[in-house]
This record gives structure tokens, sequence and C-alpha cells, in this order.
């Protein structure tokens, strides 16, 4: 049993702590705590690589029941996500130093921040399904305060829909779980694993994994579960919308559907196909919606939905190439879409508003934000040599090899509408002739740059070094899914 799995929550719990007991005496402490809180996760979870990525499972467990108590484990694949809610975090808290002057009570904002950022961390370490429950409504509560920061009606409303379409979420996952526990008296990942092999679906496990699969999907946002993400993605502070879309729907949402239908339930033909229609459905509707948008926050709030539909795709085809291609979409997705959102952030900021309409030439203005937006919008639309290529190469082949052409199709599709999609972008905000109320328009401050260089730098960085991506951190966390699932 080790103590570095309890680190995950202990550091972010106690940021928040110390936050709440000094920011009416130290004006900054917001800005350094969370900063040093976030930048310590990311050391931690990578110092674990060597350990983890090579097959030893790290966990620490308190309590006299394998269903009741702490039960926190660390495998390559919960590792993956750490690391990538670590990035994601890291970048959105560098950014939020300037970006919050903005709102009022910018300390109550870490305060959630670190609350949400030690539920999203729960998640991928819970070795139960109580334990995964608890983090994902951790996360959710503080989100919906995070949606609705501004205290404006737009993030009022768009915080109550979120809350409402989360709290039906979760009325169809706890009943999930009791069916599970009813049926088996246990709710430890691995036991239920051991339980229900070779069984097969009775109809109340399937009920159970109806249920599952319809609350998790609300969390996950997926098509037709997706009426709260557009609103909540493009009204929320910019750095939260960085993590909403980055890790957070696919931290509560996904990872939790993948730990449930590979490591607790067969994935068998049914579930396969469910997951590559609710894919497809969410690929091309979201990336058309998606196209007819001029809010620049809204447009990429679509996208999210769209591109977690590559993600459900690549999982949903359940070959060993597949499972790759759907983890390694789901680090690029990480990565280019919440730099997206910070650069349009930082054109929100410094030029007061998000319509394309409204915009242009800001690459005269904003050259880092520009060449950083460039970088994102290559990569999200699947263009060579950038990560987005690789992670959607491979699910496109891996349907190809497992006969399913006309998915391949759809997911090709998608990537030229995507294309499409952001070559609007580019051409209305960064390119073409400056308005006139733009003049005195500057570039973003620099500890809002650091973050957008840095992920887009690693976009690049691992488009250019992908097979040894690939084998260090994206195949070892397949292999658990493959190992659990077979």
């Amino acid at each position: 049993m080790s103590i570095f799995p309890l680190l995950f929550v202990i550091i972010p719990l106690a940021a928040a702590a110390i936050i709440a007991v000094f920011y009416r005496v130290w004006e900054r402490s917001g800005d350094v705590f969370t900063n040093v809180a976030n930048a310590a996760l990311l050391v931690l979870s990578l110092a674990l690589v060597p350990t983890v990525m090579k097959g030893e499972i790290i966990s620490y467990d308190w309590g006299h029941s394998s269903s009741l108590g702490i039960h926190f484990s660390i495998d390559s694949l919960s590792l993956l996500m750490l690391i990538t809610i670590s990035v994601i975090c890291l970048a959105a808290s560098l950014y939020s130093v300037n970006y919050m002057e903005r709102y009022t009570s910018k300390p109550r904002y870490y305060i959630l921040l670190m609350l949400m950022i030690a539920g999203m961390n729960i998640v991928p370490l819970a070795a139960d399904l109580v334990n995964l429950y608890i983090g994902i409504e951790i996360a959710a509560v503080a989100c919906y305060a995070l949606v609705a920061f501004g205290v404006e009606h737009e993030y009022l409303e768009a915080s109550f829909k979120y809350q409402i379409m989360g709290t039906v979420g979760t009325l169809c996952i706890l009943p999930g779980i009791a069916f599970l526990y009813r049926m088996t008296g246990s709710l430890n990942i691995v036991e239920l694993h051991g339980i229900l092999a070779g069984q097969g679906l009775t109809p109340i496990l399937l009920f159970s994994a109806i249920l599952l699969l319809c609350g998790l999907g609300l969390k996950a946002a997926y098509m037709p579960f997706h009426a709260w993400l557009p609103d909540a993605h493009s009204t929320a502070p910019s750095p939260v919308s960085a993590i909403l879309s980055g890790v957070f729907i696919k931290v509560i949402g996904l990872y939790g559907m993948i730990r449930v239908f590979f490591c607790i339930f067969e994935m068998t033909t049914t579930i396969s196909w469910i997951l590559m229609v609710f894919g497809s459905i969410s690929l091309l509707l979201g990336v058309f919606l998606a196209l007819g948008q001029w809010d620049s926050k809204r447009l990429l709030a679509y996208h999210s939905i769209s591109q977690m539909g590559y993600i459900l795709l690549g999982l949903g085809i359940a070959t060993p190439l597949g499972i790759l291609g759907g983890l390694f979409h789901l680090v690029n997705h990480a990565l280019f879409k919440g730099l997206l959102f910070l650069d349009v952030g930082s054109v929100e900021m410094q030029t007061g508003t998000r319509e394309l309409k409204e915009l242009g030439g800001l690459n005269q203005k904003m050259p880092v934000t520009g060449i950083t937006s460039a970088i994102a919008s290559l990569s999200i639309s699947g263009f060579p040599p950038f990560n987005g290529f690789w992670s959607k190469l491979i699910i496109i082949i891996a349907a190809i090899q497992a006969g399913y052409p006309w998915f391949a199709a759809i997911a090709a599709i998608g990537s030229i509408l995507t294309m499409a999609s952001f070559l609007k972008v580019e051409k209305y905000i960064f390119f073409g002739s400056l308005p006139e109320k733009l003049q005195k328009v500057k570039e973003a401050p620099m500890l809002m740059c650091i973050p957008m260089v840095l992920l887009a730098a690693l976009c690049l960085g691992i488009g250019i070094a992908f097979p040894w991506i690939i084998d260090v951190f994206i195949r070892p966390a397949a292999d658990v899914l493959l190992i659990l699932g077979s």
C-alpha cells in the first residue's frame, strides 16, 4: 500500500483550505497556491510513469469492506488520465492569474477550482463504484458553481440547465450501481469483473447497464445527451471552459463508461455497436451544428461533442488498434481543445466580443494568440504532422480493419467538415482587415500566453514524437482495457 494515490486528493484539498484561510490577508494567495498545487500534481503524476507504465499497480486502501471505505489504485489507464488532468489544469490555473481579474471574488474561484480538481482526480483513482460516484459528484457540484461564476443571467441559466441535466444523470447512475450491488454483493471493480465474467447480460444487469450508459452519457455529453454542454461551455470563464472540454467531460463521464463497459461488463457486440453508433452521431451532428455558429465559444462547444464522437467510435470498435486510437485522441483532444478555449478567451478579453463577424485581422495585434490558435486548429482538423492527425488516422484504420468502412468514412467526413469550420474561425478572427474599433488591441498578458505556447508545443511535439508517446503512455493504458475486457 502506498500514500501516493491519496496525495492526488490531499494536495488540491489542502490548497483550497489554505486559500480559504489566507486570502483575506494575502491577496495573491490564490494565484500562488493554486499553481503550486497543480504543478505538484503534474510532477507527482510524471514521477509515477517509470513504475506504473511498466505494469505495476499502486494502491491505497482504508476501510474494512471492499465496497466501503477509501479504495484507490493507479494503473496505466488511471495515470494517463491523471497526467492529462494535471497538464490542462495547470495551464488553466496559470491562465487564470490575469484572466480572472475581470471577475469578483477571485479567491473563491480558486477554491472551487481546486475542489473540482480533487473530484476529478478521485474518479480515475477509484477502485470501486462508490468512490467513483463520489468523485463525479464532488467535481460536478464545484463545476455548477464555476459555470455560474459570472452571476449574470446567461451564466445562471447555463448553470441551472447543467444542474438539472446532471441531476438526471445522477438519478440514473445511482440505481445502476444499486442493481449491480444487489446482484453481486460487491462494488469493487476488480471483484465485479470476476463475478460477472462469462455470465452475459441478465435482464437486471442489462437494465443496470442501460442506466449507467444513460447517466454517464449525460455527464460525458455525447449525443443525444448533450443539451447542457453548449450553454455551459460557452458561458463559463474561459479557463473553466478549457477544463470542461479538455478533461472534465472525459473524466466524469467517458472514463466512467470505459471502466464500466470494459472492466465490469463484457464488451459484447451489442455494446460495441451502441458506442460506435452514438459516437458517429455525435461526430457528424456536432460538427454540422458547429458550422452554423458565429459565437466562437459556442462553436468550440459543439466541436467538443463532435470530438467526443471520435473517442467513442475508437473505443466502440474495441479492437487493440481502435482502443489505442480512442485513448490517444482523448489525450490529443484535451490539449488542442483546451488550447482553443484559451485562445478564444484571450481574444474575448482583449476585444470584448466572441462574435466572429465583429472580429478580423488580429494576427497583426495578437501574434502569439494567432499562431497558437492556428496550431490548435490544424490539430483538431487532423492536419499532419500535428497530434490530432495521428489519432484520427489510427481510428479510421482501425474501423477499416475491423470491417466497418462506413464508420471510417464518417470519421473522414467529420475531419473534413472540422477543417472547414476552423478555416472559418481563422478567417474571421485572425485574417482579413482589422476593424477600426480594434486598432488599439494588444496581445494578452504573458501569464496567459505561456500556457497557450506550452499547449501548442505539446500539440506539435506529440505529433512529431507520436511513436514514442504511444509506446510509453498510450499502449500501456490500452493494455489495461484489453486485459480486463478479454
